[in-house]
């Protein structure tokens, strides 16, 4: 189905503390879809093609996005950030998501690089 049409002036932005523990968390205990957060697979796409996939077309330079972590190796815990085209280079310290005081989840910031790891080229496509 077509993408919902939002009023002007409309803004989806939430906190990382919203996102967790009411968004993410519906989404995976109840298995609850947002309106505002598509389902997509962000490491099958090159990331110039995530905007027209979003459920959300404000016109932002944000998207917002729920996709499963695969791993690197079936019983590892390194997960695996390639794409057809380059990979996604965690980059800086993961930050934790709190509320009252209490870590509810971690943040960590990605790079796209396009080619393969360790010579991709960087690019300005960053993910939180």
């Amino acid at each position: 189905p077509p993408p919902p049409r939002w009023p002007p002036g409309f803004r989806f932005s939430p906190t990382d503390e919203e996102l967790v523990l009411f968004f993410l968390k519906r989404r995976v205990a109840a298995g609850r879809p947002s309106p505002y957060i598509a389902d997509v697979d962000v490491y099958k796409s090159h990331p110039s093609h995530l905007p027209e996939r979003s459920a959300l077309r404000t016109g932002d330079k944000q998207w917002f996005f729920c996709s499963r972590l695969d791993r690197k190796y079936p019983n590892g815990s390194r997960a695996s950030r390639t794409t057809a085209d380059g990979y996604w280079k965690a980059t800086g310290k993961d930050r934790s998501i709190c509320n009252a005081g209490r870590a509810v989840g971690n943040k960590k910031t990605l790079v796209y690089h396009h080619g393969r790891a360790p010579r991709g080229e960087r690019t300005d496509w960053v993910m939180h």
